[in-house]
């Protein structure tokens, strides 16, 4: 009895894509009728001089999809961008239901960070102030800020690469 149920209820299962096409394969999956999940993160970036929040897989390369053993795999080999299951021992392997849940909560809390704004407070990550922290004032050009740091005994405007700073 548990085999058979095992057989008929749908579990998860990890689709390896081809290099820079898992939007490409759930986008192929999903019109097929299959039900997919890819995982997103949302970060910021300048693009062409301006502040601006992309969303990128979590797991580049790879895509859940949710099937019984019972269902038709065959055209999952044929899917654009799919390269092949996830497998172990020539089986695809479930994933459990509670590990795709936890990921699709963490996904849709609202992040706490957002885009930098005047004297939001940062910590410099890289270079000889790596581990400071200072006062965000403005951008300056596409890929730098200005920041408001005290050190030796003055506050003194420190330009650095946004991605040498992150959000506190």
């Amino acid at each position: 009895m548990i085999a058979t149920e095992q057989y008929t209820h749908p579990a998860w299962y990890l689709i390896h894509c081809k290099a820079k096409q898992d939007e490409r394969a759930e986008e192929n999956l999903l019109r097929q009728g299959y039900q997919c999940y890819r995982p997103t993160y949302r970060h910021e970036r300048t693009l062409r001089g301006k502040r601006q929040t992309l969303s990128d897989s979590l797991f580049p390369g790879y895509v859940f999809i949710q099937l019984s053993l019972h269902d038709n795999w065959a055209p999952l080999r044929s899917t654009r961008g799919v390269l092949r299951t996830v497998s172990f021992g020539g089986q695809p392997v479930a994933i459990a239901d509670d590990v795709i849940s936890h990921l699709q909560l963490r996904e849709h809390t609202p992040s706490s960070e957002s885009l930098l704004k005047q004297g939001d407070l940062v910590r410099i990550n890289q270079g000889s102030f790596a581990e400071m922290e200072a006062l965000f004032l403005t951008m300056d050009g596409d890929e730098r800020v200005v920041l408001l740091m005290n050190f030796l005994q003055r506050e003194q405007r420190v330009k650095l690469p946004l991605s040498s700073v992150t959000k506190l």
